[in-house]
């Protein structure tokens, strides 16, 4: 029994290392584990897989799909916008309602999509009211972290505690069991950012007083002095011929970004592809920087030798087919595949129709050639395209964020009259849930297929807001706490933390489980943490033959206090450029928080639930 304990921890201990280097992906390190675990011989294969028969493993699919309902009629932004009027130039009463909308809208979707969702508007009100940025930021991020600990169904490690409970023959927890201690948390949280972000290095705001202009987005990235029209003559050379065979980018680093085709009456936009084919009289906007390709490049040299007209580019001119061609802000998360890869070997524009024509490393504009530069978890990048292809960015949310649109998408996009129904879908499931009705996956299953039978969200949609390497990597860490029972380890571990707190109170023991698994998410993510230490804690549980419940709850409530680092969570992560912060920002504001979170638990869970 103790070489196969061995031969587990081996393999955990591997898989924790796998984790904190982040190589290779999250995902894979949990299909590699589902590999390798029946190979000790404590557990089947069978064993292995099932993981992917877990109801919770379908509800977390199912509110992934109900949350990108909510982004695509509007609902979170008419927030924001209700957010905006409301808060006025006041940052204490801005600070106050920005972190309670946020941790009510994540209670029901993913807190990364909220603030992917919020970053735009907190930036445009930071610079309308003259606050830096950096001020509310950390609030958002909080706020969207403490929503976690809003309801049951508000993050994975939440249902992954619960489902242990029930594994064990235990009565799982109800819908709002995490609430009377969220609810707290997040006051306490608004009082202590009230204060705290005076400490908070303040930066610049970098949004504008009002929704940027496609005009504006020209200007700050200097495309003016870098876009070019060319017109082919009749005769030009690079008529008849296609795309793939001139090779424009590798012969003269050219990027063509649209098409102009017809008459000024009956003019439209093509978007370019390998297979299109230049004909006489087409307009070809492009995107030119000097590089690797043409450091030389002459714009004037090469349209007299390809018979070509050079036209002006004006913000005007963008605006004008705003119709068409859009632009779009959109920021690469951490759980990105573009990471480490060029815009060019990633294939974008064969993948999203879009053009990369800008990217940001944090706050700062890449001056170089963008083509051949490798891309980093929080870039933003600025793209354009057709509006098909922009509003799709609004539906990816592993590799792309959307940050941020122009002013004129607001007539580009299609209108949201079905918030309503969206709202009145959320609400439905919720009763659902609340008052028992049905289990939890039917009622999310049910409100999955109302929201596409009213058109909410399409099929592929729905596909695409799934966070499948969120999925696999529950799947892939669920066998461990069965073989780690099996082999005694979690009993050991049990055993080990009473014997190290030496016959202490409850809720000391309580608060060791609290830090210690809040310790163990600053290196892995925290629904694998959720995995390994809800097991633990059941086992301290019967040791002390108190409640579970206690002691699950300190496990569920600290998988979401992640704010000590910036890559203890992707929600971190992701206001970092935005809000102009450092690593120490984190550790200076989170740490304290952490441990107010921690005496706050200890003093309130066995109130609610006694030993």
């Amino acid at each position: 029994m103790m070489s196969e304990l061995a031969m587990v921890l081996a393999l955990l201990g591997v898989a924790v290392v796998m984790f904190a280097i982040n190589r290779p992906r999250m995902d894979v390190v949990a299909v590699i584990m589902m590999v390798a675990l029946p190979m000790t011989g404590v557990i089947s294969m069978s064993e292995a897989l099932m993981g992917f028969s877990d109801p919770n493993i379908v509800l977390i699919a199912g509110l992934f799909v109900i949350g990108e309902a909510l982004v695509r009629t509007g609902v979170a932004q008419r927030l924001g916008d209700w957010l905006t009027a409301r808060a006025g130039a006041s940052e204490a009463k801005l600070i106050f309602l920005l972190m309670v909308i946020v941790a009510g809208i994540g209670s029901f979707m993913s807190s990364t999509g909220v603030v992917a969702i919020f970053i735009p508007i907190v930036l445009r009100i930071a610079h309308k009211a003259q606050i830096p940025a950096g001020r509310l930021m950390m609030p958002l991020s909080i706020a969207a972290l403490i929503s976690g600990m809003m309801t049951l169904v508000a993050t994975p490690p939440n249902l992954i505690v619960h489902s242990e409970l029930i594994r064990q023959g235990y009565e799982g927890f109800g819908f709002f069991a995490l609430t009377p201690f969220g609810v707290p948390i997040l006051v306490m949280a608004v009082v202590y950012m009230l204060v705290a972000r005076r400490f908070l290095a303040p930066g610049p705001a970098p949004a504008r007083p009002e929704r940027a202009a496609l005009a504006n987005w020209v200007e700050d990235y200097s495309l003016a002095g870098r876009e070019h029209r060319l017109r082919l003559h009749q005769s030009s050379g690079l008529a008849g011929k296609r795309l793939d065979v001139l090779d424009l980018r590798a012969s003269a680093g050219i990027n063509i970004v649209a098409i102009e085709r017809g008459s000024r009456f009956r003019r439209k936009l093509l978007q370019p592809r390998a297979e299109t084919v230049l004909h006489g009289g087409d307009i070809l906007l492009i995107d030119h920087r000097a590089g690797d390709a043409a450091p030389d490049f002459d714009l004037d040299a090469f349209a007299q030798q390809h018979d070509l007209s050079v036209l002006p580019v004006t913000g005007q001119w963008f605006t004008d087919t705003a119709q068409e061609i859009g632009m779009a802000q959109v920021i690469v998360p951490p759980t990105s595949r573009l990471i480490g890869k060029t815009v060019t070997k990633a294939r974008f524009r064969n993948i999203y129709d879009l053009s990369v024509i800008g990217i940001k490393h944090g706050t700062k504009p890449v001056a170089a050639e963008i083509a051949n530069e490798n891309l980093r978890a929080g870039d933003t990048l600025l793209t354009v395209g057709p509006w098909r292809a922009i509003r799709k960015l609004q539906e990816e949310r592993r590799d792309l964020v959307l940050l941020d649109l122009p002013a004129e998408s607001d007539e580009a996009v299609p209108a949201r009259h079905r918030a309503p129904l969206a709202v009145g879908v959320l609400a439905l499931v919720v009763v659902l849930m609340v008052w028992g009705i049905v289990p939890n996956v039917q009622a999310a299953l049910l409100g999955c297929l109302l929201l596409g039978l009213f058109r909410c969200i399409d099929m592929a949609g729905a596909y695409r807001s799934i966070h499948w390497q969120s999925l696999i990597l529950i799947v892939g860490m669920l066998p461990f706490s069965l073989a780690l029972q099996r082999t005694g380890g979690v009993d050991i571990a049990a055993q080990a933390l009473l014997g190290w707190l030496d016959a202490a109170s409850p809720r000391l023991v309580l608060a060791a489980i609290f830090a210690v698994t809040g310790i163990l998410g600053l290196f892995i993510s925290n629904t694998a943490t959720a995995v390994l230490m809800a097991p633990v804690a059941l086992a301290v549980a019967s040791a002390l033959d108190a409640s579970p419940y206690p002691f699950a709850m300190a496990v569920a409530l600290a998988a979401s206090a992640a704010f000590m680092t910036p890559v203890s969570s992707p929600v971190n992560t992701l206001v970092v450029g935005p809000g102009n912060y450092r690593f120490s920002d984190f550790v200076r504001i989170g740490v304290p928080f952490a441990v107010i979170c921690l005496i706050t638990s200890v003093v309130l869970v066995p109130l609610v639930f006694p030993f």
